[in-house]
């Protein structure tokens, strides 16, 4: 995981975002902890993981946006920073 983003590890990549709340949805690589700061391909801070759900063997991860525009993410990867997940 990481691929070319030393330091940052991939979540996921968005693939809507939510019209009710206004969050980008992604479909979880791993699980990310609630809170943690989400990053783009730029390493720009856009966001933060806001809520985990769906089935528990292919969960979604709900990113709260604090940037301008986020319907520009869908069809992008998100990071976060690898020193937070857990096991590192």
């Amino acid at each position: 995981m990481g691929g070319f983003m030393k330091g940052f590890e991939r979540i996921g990549v968005v693939s809507h975002l939510s019209f009710s709340s206004g969050n980008l949805i992604l479909k979880a690589e791993w699980e990310p902890k609630i809170g943690e700061p989400v990053y783009d391909w730029k390493k720009r801070k856009i966001g933060r993981v806001f809520d985990l759900f769906g089935p528990v063997a292919s969960p979604f991860i709900s990113v709260h946006p604090t940037v301008e525009n986020p319907e520009r993410y869908v069809g992008k990867p998100l990071y976060v920073k690898a020193n937070k997940r857990l096991g590192k």
